[in-house]
C-alpha cells in the first residue's frame, strides 16, 4: 500500500493553494468593479443562459470569470483529496471516495428536481445535498482509511469548504449582495487559503508525534497574536463592507460608519504589528526554528499597514483595497505556517 506523498500530490497541492489565493483576487475584482450582480442568477448567469450575454457587458464577464475559477478550485480540491487518499489509504480509500462523489451528485440532482418541481429556487437544494453527502463521505473516509489522518482531514476540509463556498456564493447573489454574507464569503475563502497552506507544511513532514520546538511563553504569545490577527481581519471585513465598494452601483450600504470603522480597524492592526515585531525579535535573539517565517510575517504585516494607511488617505481606491484583501490572506497563511512550526516531529 502506498504511504508517501509523491510529486503529483505536491504539484496539485501547490496549485490548490495558489488558486485559493487567486480566487480571492478575482472575487475582489467582482466586488470592486461593481460586477457583483453581473450575472443576475445562480448557477445560470441569466434565466436563459449559463454564460453572460452581450447585454451584461464587462460586468457579466468579470462575474462569470470568478465563477469559472470556482470550478477550477473545486477540481483541484478533488484531485488533491483523491491523490492523498490513494497515497495514504491505497486503492480502496480512493474508490470509496469516488463512489461517494457519484452518490453526492445523484443526491444533488434528486434534490434539484424536487425543488424545481415545487417551484423553489433549485440550486441551493442541489448544493446542500451535495454538501451533506460530502460531509458523510469525509466522516466515513477518516474512520476507515488507515495511516496518518492529518493530510486527509485537511484535504476533506478544503473540498467541503469549496462546496460550501459555492452555496454561499449563490446565496450572495440571491440576497442582492448582503454585506454580511459577502463578508462571510471572503472570510471563508481566507480560511481555505490557510488550510491549503497547512497542507503544504504537513505534506513535507512525517506522520507521528510532535513536540514543542519553542519556549512555552513564545507559543502562548504567538496564539495571542493570532487572536489579534483574527480581530483585525474581522473588523477589516466590516470596514470594507461599510465602504463604497458594495459590489454593484445600485446596492447602497447602510449601517456602520466606514470612517469610524477604519479607525477601529487600525487599533488591532497596530497591536498585531507590535506583537509580530516582538515575536520576530525574540525568535532571532533565541535562534528559534520559526525565525525565518517570523521575519517574513513581520514584512507582510508591515506592507499591510502601509497599504492600509495609503488606501485610507486616498479614499479607498479599488486597486489598493483589492491588494489589501489578497495580502490579508497571504499574511494569514504565513501565520498558519508559523503556528505549525511551533512544533516539530519527535526524534526517532
Amino acid at each position: 500500500m502506498p504511504s508517501s506523498i509523491d510529486a503529483r500530490v505536491r504539484v496539485f497541492a501547490w496549485l490548490s493553494f495558489l488558486f485559493e489565493v487567486f480566487i480571492i483576487g478575482t472575487g475582489g475584482a467582482v466586488r470592486l468593479t461593481g460586477s457583483g450582480l453581473g450575472c443576475s442568477e445562480w448557477p445560470l448567469c441569466t434565466p436563459e443562459s449559463l454564460v453572460p450575454t452581450q447585454e451584461q457587458g464587462i460586468h457579466g464577464v468579470i462575474e462569470f470569470g470568478n465563477r469559472t475559477i470556482t470550478g477550477v478550485v473545486g477540481i483541484l480540491a478533488i484531485v488533491v483529496l483523491l491523490f492523498t487518499l490513494h497515497a495514504i489509504g491505497g486503492r480502496r480509500a480512493f474508490t470509496n471516495a469516488v463512489w461517494f462523489a457519484l452518490v453526492g451528485v445523484g443526491a444533488g440532482l434528486i434534490a434539484y428536481a424536487i425543488a424545481a418541481a415545487a417551484g423553489a429556487e433549485a440550486f441551493p437544494f442541489f448544493a446542500a445535498a451535495l454538501l451533506l453527502v460530502t460531509i458523510v463521505a469525509a466522516a466515513h473516509s477518516l474512520r476507515t482509511t488507515p495511516g496518518r489522518k492529518d493530510l486527509p482531514v485537511l484535504a476533506w476540509i478544503v473540498l467541503i469548504g469549496v462546496i460550501a463556498q459555492a452555496f454561499v456564493g449563490g446565496i450572495t447573489v440571491l440576497t442582492g449582495l448582503n454585506p454580511f454574507i459577502v463578508g462571510f464569503h471572503y472570510a471563508a475563502s481566507l480560511a481555505l487559503v490557510c488550510v491549503t497552506a497547512a497542507y503544504l507544511v504537513r505534506m513535507r513532514e512525517p506522520a507521528g508525534a510532535r513536540e514543542r520546538a519553542v519556549p512555552v511563553w513564545f507559543a502562548i504569545l504567538t496564539h495571542v497574536t493570532g487572536l489579534a490577527m483574527a480581530v483585525t481581519i474581522v473588523v477589516g471585513i466590516l470596514t470594507t463592507g461599510s465602504g463604497p465598494h458594495s459590489g454593484d452601483v445600485n446596492v447602497v450600504r447602510e449601517g456602520f460608519d466606514a470612517t469610524v470603522l477604519a479607525h477601529v480597524h487600525s487599533w488591532p492592526g497596530y497591536i498585531l504589528a507590535g506583537l509580530v515585531v516582538a515575536l520576530t525579535a525574540a525568535a532571532w535573539i533565541q535562534r528559534l526554528p520559526v525565525r525565518g517565517w517570523m521575519l517574513l510575517l513581520v514584512a507582510a504585516v508591515a506592507v499591510q499597514v502601509l497599504v492600509g494607511v495609503w488606501q485610507a488617505r486616498e479614499g479607498l481606491p479599488a486597486l489598493l483595497v483589492g491588494v489589501h484583501m489578497v495580502l490579508a490572506a497571504l499574511t494569514a497563511a504565513n501565520y498558519t505556517v508559523v503556528v505549525l512550526k511551533l512544533k516539530r516531529p519527535t526524534a526517532g
